[in-house]
């Protein structure tokens, strides 16, 4: 019980002792994933590009959707859209990321001395740096079909934090429970799949029939979302009463994910 309130300290003090390292392996993450192809870099700004541009043409040309309660444009439904994948993405990425970022470093399984508890760290900043890409490329596609946005844009990092809590937590929690479960993987990724369409990226959450919303409000990434589109896309501040329960939650999901994970690494070098 005792370690368990003493979590949080502990988590903290990991953080500020290892931040050049943590900041060291981001970079070599980032530029390793796109080192020896053609465009390097580019690729992180050129995949939302496309997939923006995609589904501008698919929903907007060939489906002709528009938002409920928008002005009915093309641009606005993909912009809504897109700031749905935004949340969804990066959670999708640390979750696949997560059941193998022990096992692709055994390397350092071995290393006594090396914090293991960094690396789903790292998993989840080298997703927040694509998701910063792809906001930005958002931004700038604002600017261009509709114009200068809300000021509430600035609420958008506050909007993203339980999602960043969130995904941490459930870095540590799986890239544990990977180490022992190879099924894991597959797993997240079936999950994952079946996630993207439960979630309101397509769809507004008032869409959901009534005798299901009590199912969809388990879905964490719901009041997110919801959040997300409030600052960018509708001017509007932050829905406490919506925004802090599932701040709560990620929290719990922070410190338990990093409790399972300091409960479990004893065991790494024995499996691995």
């Amino acid at each position: 019980m005792l370690r368990l309130i003493d979590n949080p300290k502990r988590m903290f003090r990991m953080f500020v002792a290892n931040r050049d390292l943590i900041a060291a392996l981001t970079v070599r993450e980032v530029l390793g994933r796109y080192r020896g192809s053609m465009l390097g870099m580019f690729w992180a700004v050129f995949q939302p590009i496309l997939m923006l541009a995609v589904y501008t043409f698919v929903f907007g040309v060939i489906f002709r959707s528009r938002w409920p309660g928008g002005t009915g444009s093309r641009a606005e439904f993909a912009l809504v859209l897109f700031s749905g994948l935004l949340v969804f993405n990066m959670f999708a990425e640390c979750l696949n990321r997560a059941p193998s970022i022990i096992l692709s470093n055994v390397n350092y399984v071995k290393r006594v001395v090396f914090p293991l508890e960094i690396l789903p760290l790292v998993a989840v900043a080298v997703a927040l740096f694509h998701l910063f890409i792809s906001f930005l490329v958002w931004l700038v596609f604002y600017l261009i079909a509709i114009g200068v946005p809300s000021v509430t844009v600035l609420l958008f990092p506050v909007a993203l934090l339980p999602l960043i809590f969130l995904s941490l937590g459930i870095a540590w929690f799986f890239s544990a429970l990977g180490v022992f479960i190879r099924d894991t993987a597959q797993i997240t990724g079936l999950f994952t799949t079946v996630l993207m369409f439960l979630s309101p990226i397509f769809y507004s959450a008032d869409s959901i029939p009534a005798r299901f919303r009590a199912i969809a409000g388990l879905n964490p990434l719901v009041p997110v979302i919801e959040q997300v589109r409030r600052v960018l896309m509708w001017h509007e501040g932050i829905d406490l009463h919506a925004y802090l329960p599932v701040l709560v939650l990620s929290i719990v999901v922070l410190f338990g994910g990093f409790w399972w994970f300091e409960k479990t690494r004893k065991g790494f070098a024995d499996v691995l």
